[in-house]
Parts: C-alpha cells; structure tokens; sequence
C-alpha cells in the first residue's frame, strides 16, 4: 500500500488483490468523514433527526405493511 499527499488531496494506492465490495466499503467510510468533517452537530442532534426521518416513513409507509 502507497499512501501520497498530493496538495490537498491524499492518494492511496492498494493491491489489485483486494475485494472491490471491501474497496467500496472503506471509500464510502471516507466519503462520510469527508461530509461531516465540518459538522457541529451533536450526536443528539443527529439521534433525533433520525427519529425524525423514521417517523416521517413510518406515517407515509404505515399502509404498505399493516391492513387496516
């Protein structure tokens, strides 16, 4: 493994040899980090906006799972 910082940027160079879901994995890891590294929200902040969205889905999906 290579790993190169290039301006603003790091490039890191693997083996052929290693599984592209696990790859994919880790890019997606660095992409969260990449899009919450500026963030001041709490972990509450986000624990309730979770809540939120689940609830959101739950009253626009309810009528797909339960027969009323």
């Amino acid at each position: 493994m290579i790993v190169e910082q290039i301006n603003d940027e790091i490039l890191i160079r693997v083996s052929s040899d290693i599984d592209r879901e696990d790859i994919q994995r880790i890019i997606d890891l660095f992409n969260l980090k990449e899009a919450t590294a500026k963030s001041i929200a709490t972990q509450e902040d986000i624990d309730n906006l979770a809540e939120e969205v689940q609830r959101g889905w739950w009253a626009a999906n309810r009528s797909r799972f339960l027969s009323e």
